[in-house]
């Protein structure tokens, strides 16, 4: 493992990179990040999901579970992440999974 790969600024610096790697659109596991680092990865994954979380909450990094938003956190099972699309932000969360606010629409 390189030298400050697995601190939590290591890992941002793995995961923006390899989103950029697959480009837009394009998703990942967070254990492919785990896998870069050491051969027993699973250990890896609590760290690279926090990590994975505040990309997400900074805007760096979208996440979704089954296709709909999802935090990192709270996510239980896989999940994929990948480079924001273009107006993407933080969603509202709810139990493990997140959802877009709904809009309220106005009488009349």
């Amino acid at each position: 493992m390189g030298k400050n790969r697995g601190s939590a600024a290591g890992l941002r610096r793995l995961l923006v990179e390899l989103a950029g790697e697959r480009g837009a659109g394009a998703t990942f596991c967070p254990s492919e990040v785990a896998r870069r680092l050491a051969r027993d990865w699973r250990p890896l994954m609590p760290a690279v999901r926090a990590a994975a979380a505040r990309l997400v909450d900074d805007g760096g990094l979208s996440c979704t579970q089954r296709g709909e938003p999802a935090d990192p956190r709270l996510a239980r099972g896989p999940i994929r992440l990948g480079a924001p699309g273009k107006g993407d932000q933080p969603p509202a969360m709810t139990k493990g999974r997140t959802r877009t606010p709904s809009r309220t629409r106005s009488p009349g």
